[in-house]
């Protein structure tokens, strides 16, 4: 979904009006940014998305996102630089579960003394994001069929133990 119709949907529920208000803006200005942008044939202004999303990727820094994901009360995970894996499914999956292993174990030598520093808070938010992205890189390796093999070896197992039983 492009930016100018995320932000339609969003006008959708709430006034342009308090929205241009709220912001110290005009409301045609509020308006413009529901339309396309004037380089696709629209008479749309640059948007507040489009300049996060430029802003994002002239920085490189996933801070940005961060901050604008805490806005509304959730956080960021960065996708998985690649979805194919060419790695069996027991492996990947025993991943996780070092990775959340890990961070029980950061967790648990932190709170040793019954407070947390904010070092060890640091270390602690850096083994989170890093098990939310193992387990996010998994579960779109089983959205994207990258798991497909393993399924269809399992049910072509189903079928010959079924088999087996009916003789």
């Amino acid at each position: 979904m492009q930016s100018h119709e995320v932000l339609r949907e969003v006008f959708k529920k709430t006034s342009a009006k308090q929205i241009a208000a709220d912001l110290g803006l005009s409301l045609s200005l509020i308006y413009k940014w529901t339309e396309p942008p004037s380089d696709d044939a629209g008479s749309g202004a640059n948007n507040p998305l489009d300049r996060v999303g430029q802003l994002v990727k002239s920085t490189h820094d996933p801070r940005i996102a961060q901050w604008v994901a805490e806005q509304t009360g959730g956080f960021f995970i960065r996708n998985p630089a690649g979805l194919s894996h060419p790695g069996q499914l027991i492996p990947l999956t025993n991943d996780i579960v070092q990775e959340f292993a890990d961070m029980l174990a950061t967790i648990a030598s932190s709170a040793a003394d019954n407070k947390i520093t904010p070092e060890e808070a640091k270390k602690i938010r850096a083994r989170w994001e890093e098990l939310k992205s193992v387990t996010e890189s998994f579960v779109r390796a089983c959205e994207s069929g990258n798991f497909g093999g393993v399924h269809h070896a399992a049910a072509a197992d189903a079928v010959k133990k079924a088999g087996r039983a009916e003789s």
